[in-house]
């Protein structure tokens, strides 16, 4: 009794039945419009056409989960899309949040960055125009975000320069790229890239050139103009291409790039500091230039001021004759004889034509 009183009998406490929480659902995918270029499944090196991203991720995930054999991978393209359509590509490949706002913005520095098990790497694209010279632009600039992982690329263009429908032509003509996967892309797309920098430098050459031709020849200031804008141009090449040097020379040492891959991407990494090395070249080069036509320019200047001196300094003899004789004082010399206006006449022209023998002679005429 007393035990019970000091220690009476705890009852069992009924907990409630534990609550199981259901996973998370995807958020449904937003209105994409035109911003989509195009998406789809790629497994074993053939392209399979899908009606939704969600639907390409399930099948390539059920292929890698069940094959002996990671070759399938969705690849998605999209061209200046908004917001909300990167965000749910963002929730649905498990982006990091810094580079879906990145993807977002645009106007991003050249980079490779790793995070986790994915890539984010930004590439600028540059376009040659050709028959735009009045608007005072040379040079075209764009970007290309893309996401790389596992088993999907997702591409992000802005601008309307060096599109990449031919690169997934060719991927998709060609299986065995397609089986060395997101890297296999990332490749094509870089090394697209990369060829047009080559393209746009060897014209950018071809402009300095004939300005170099034109400036020895007869300069004027429409090509110094013309000068500082292949000058600012090339500013914006260097911008676009050197900060790429050293992350894809650093990239073939990354895990998340396979090693049948690593020299394809050396191979790019040779072409970049081609580019860079005839980028710097250039630069230096329009600087020359540059020098060139300013002081061909002050020489010119200098030459038209002598011929200008020269040419007052002829014309003021005569004139300082005619103005003494136009004074008309009444005791002058030769006023009164019959020879006098010809003999006046005569040492002007004399004077004059020895004068110009004498400019001639020293270079000013």
């Amino acid at each position: 009794m007393r035990s019970s009183l000091l220690f009476p009998r705890i009852r069992p406490r009924v907990l409630p039945a534990r609550l199981t929480t259901p996973a998370p659902e995807p958020s449904p995918e937003p209105a994409t419009g035109h911003s989509v270029v195009e998406f789809g499944a790629y497994i074993g090196g053939e392209k399979i056409t899908v009606r939704s991203v969600p639907e390409a991720v399930r099948l390539v995930r059920e292929h890698n989960a069940e094959g002996a054999r990671d070759d399938a991978f969705v690849w998605v393209g999209l061209h200046e899309p908004a917001a909300p359509e990167v965000e749910w590509l963002g929730e649905v490949f498990g982006l990091h949040p810094l580079a879906v706002e990145d993807a977002i913005k645009a106007h991003q520095r050249p980079k490779v960055e790793r995070y986790g098990d994915s890539l984010f790497v930004v590439l600028k694209t540059v376009s040659f125009r050709e028959h735009d010279r009045a608007s005072g632009d040379i040079i075209d600039t764009g970007e290309i975000m893309i996401f790389v992982g596992h088993d999907f690329v997702v591409t992000v263009r802005h601008g309307d320069n060096c599109p990449l429908g031919g690169v997934r032509q060719r991927l998709e003509g060609d299986p065995k790229w397609l089986r060395r996967g997101p890297t296999g892309v990332l490749h094509a797309i870089a090394d697209h890239v990369v060829d047009k920098y080559l393209q746009v430098v060897d014209l950018m050459q071809a402009e300095l050139e004939e300005v170099e031709a034109a400036v020895f020849a007869e300069v004027s200031s429409r090509d110094i103009n013309r000068i500082y804008q292949l000058k600012r141009e090339m500013l914006e090449l260097k911008r676009a291409v050197q900060p790429l040097q050293a992350p894809f020379d650093s990239l073939p040492q990354r895990r998340i790039i396979p090693s049948e891959m690593r020299e394809y991407f050396r191979d790019i990494g040779d072409h970049l500091s081609r580019v860079c090395e005839q980028v710097q070249a250039s630069n230096e080069l329009s600087d020359s230039i540059l020098q060139a036509a300013l002081a061909r320019s002050n020489a010119l200047a200098n030459e038209d001021m002598r011929k200008i001196s020269s040419w007052v300094a002829i014309i003021s003899v005569p004139t300082m004759i005619a103005g003494i004789y136009g004074m008309n004082f009444t005791h002058m010399p030769e006023l009164d004889t019959k020879f006098g206006y010809p003999v006046v006449l005569g040492v002007m022209v004399i004077a004059c034509t020895l004068l110009h023998r004498a400019f001639r002679r020293n270079g000013w005429l």
